[in-house]
């Protein structure tokens, strides 16, 4: 699955390190329930979280251009 120009909600911490909070997939907003892992790239940054539907997520945050993508998608139960 790889759905590019998602909206996402974010939480700037003290770093400047943006985290998802929400995303938006066309209308629909899924709120993160738990970042469970996140890592660097050259230019991209990653988070593996836990959606409020009960679904895991990848999100990729291309740094430069400001722009997020869904890489992964995995629906549970």
């Amino acid at each position: 699955m790889n759905i590019t120009d998602i909206r996402v909600e974010c939480y700037a911490g003290y770093r400047g390190e943006e985290t998802p909070r929400a995303f938006f997939i066309r209308d629909r907003r899924i709120a993160v329930g738990e970042v469970l892992d996140r890592w660097l790239a050259p230019d991209h940054r990653y988070f593996k979280i836990k959606g409020d539907d009960g679904c895991l997520y990848i999100l990729r945050h291309d740094v430069p251009s400001g722009k997020w993508e869904i890489t992964l998608f995995e629906q549970q139960g």
